[in-house]
């Protein structure tokens, strides 16, 4: 523990209320978060003009956007290890700054080869981050805070396109899609500056008093060293998987995503092509069901503290979840509609349901082990960007072989039915994992 800092608290005045310094980091954590989807998410806007000035097809387009994922997904595991041995402010700090750097070369790309390599070297320093996030807020907040401290740096992945969507087709029409990756890019490299200056864990942060470290600590928060630089171990992920929580999280969360990619990804094309709207028209269009999905998260949030405190641990964090997963099913119902702006309801209904369930991230803290969370956040986020790689494929060439998104939302549709079915029926009861940890170092 960081001696300075308690010396510090002890010497206050018995009685002194308690700092707040674990809501100053979870700000710093949704400036990540904002730029982190923003930063992968304006691909989806700049498509058709990629499309058109390199000439690919839709599923050559479909393997453009998955892309990112392969990248992401490989590195999910080192980077929860990274984050468990070399703590969050290094790995956070100098990840965000690399994946901006990388949406900067994007803009630069003079070849659909360059563009795509840039679009991997997003993804692996992108990596880290969900996994972080989930491993800052089982430190710095108590139990009864986690939920609406996840849904409001959760609800941040929809603040970019949700509010900023017009801005960015603006931008677009203005100054062309290269315009969209040099500019956030560059915003992107301040953040991570922000973040290596701002942000400390609970021990080492100097602005903390001993009131508050007290509260967060009877809340489950970890303010000591205790159980940090664990070192990577296979015992450690075999005995993981031998729950059966391992396994049903992992598919919850493929579910999860699989919603949350098609609207990054395939939905703007959808609005043009399919729906025929004039461009204006599919900036304030693709902007709602991100505004829906960030109130949608928000809700998650509160909803599952607020049981917290009057049902059980299962209930509060399992039912936004499945309630959130089964309105995302429901997008499957817009292949039987012809007016716009029903249609646009029911993809905002669903999107409001993918955001409430991603307030799965919650029960990360409640079932790692300590000294594994970095390991169990970087499976949860592997499980989940499986679906970066699946999903724009497969709408990739279920719209080239049929010439519409029938099938596609069908797809979307019956994809978070299973997810749902994987929380209620597989994931069983929250709690701790029981499993010795391999490679932990005390002290």
């Amino acid at each position: 523990m960081n001696t300075t800092s308690i010396s510090d608290a002890d010497s206050s005045a018995a009685g002194q209320p308690k700092t707040n310094v674990r809501t100053r980091m979870l700000a710093v954590v949704v400036l990540a978060v904002v730029i982190n989807y923003l930063d992968r998410a304006i691909l989806g806007i700049a498509a058709p003009s990629i499309r058109s000035e390199f000439g690919i097809s839709p599923s050559e387009m479909g393997l453009v956007f998955s892309v990112f994922s392969w990248s992401y997904l490989f590195f999910q595991i080192p980077g929860g290890v990274a984050l468990d041995r070399l703590g969050n402010r290094l790995v956070y700090s100098f990840a965000l700054i690399g994946w901006s750097l990388f949406t900067v070369l994007q803009g630069f790309s003079g070849s659909v080869i360059s563009f795509a390599v840039a679009r991997l070297g997003l993804g692996f320093f992108e990596a880290p981050c969900f996994p972080a996030n989930s491993n800052i807020v089982g430190k710095w907040f108590p139990r009864s805070e986690r939920g609406r401290a996840i849904g409001v740096y959760t609800a941040a992945e929809y603040v970019g396109l949700g509010f900023l969507s017009p801005l960015l087709f603006l931008l677009l029409g203005n100054f062309g899609w290269r315009s969209l990756f040099l500019a956030t890019g560059a915003i992107g490299v301040l953040i991570g500056l922000v973040m290596w200056a701002a942000y400390r864990d609970p021990y080492d942060s100097k602005s903390v008093n001993k009131a508050e470290l007290s509260y967060i600590e009877a809340g489950g928060g970890l303010t000591t060293k205790d159980a940090s630089g664990t070192k990577f171990s296979l015992e450690n992920v075999r005995e993981l998987f031998k729950h059966r929580q391992m396994w049903g999280l992992c598919i919850g969360q493929f579910s999860v995503y699989s919603t949350f990619v098609f609207f990054l990804t395939w939905f703007p094309t959808y609005l043009a092509t399919q729906r025929h709207m004039a461009f204006i028209q599919v900036g304030i269009y693709a902007s709602v069901p991100y505004i829906a999905g960030f109130f949608g998260i928000l809700f998650a949030g509160f909803l599952s503290d607020y049981l917290l405190k009057r049902t059980s641990l299962n209930i509060a964090r399992k039912l936004p979840v499945i309630v959130g997963l089964l309105l995302a099913s429901t997008i499957f119902s817009v292949n039987f509609m012809s007016d716009n702006n029903a249609i646009l309801a029911v993809l905002s209904l669903a999107f409001f349901g993918q955001a409430m369930s991603s307030s799965g991230w919650t029960v990360l803290s409640e079932i790692a082990p300590k000294g594994l969370l970095g390991l169990v956040g970087g499976f949860f986020s592997f499980a989940a960007n499986l679906s970066g790689i699946v999903v724009p494929i497969a709408i990739g060439f279920i719209v080239q072989a049929t010439g519409t998104y029938v099938g596609a939302l069908a797809f979307i549709g019956v994809v978070a039915a299973i997810g749902a079915v994987s929380w209620i029926f597989i994931i069983g009861d929250i709690r701790v994992l029981d499993i010795k940890v391999r490679g932990a170092e005390h002290g």
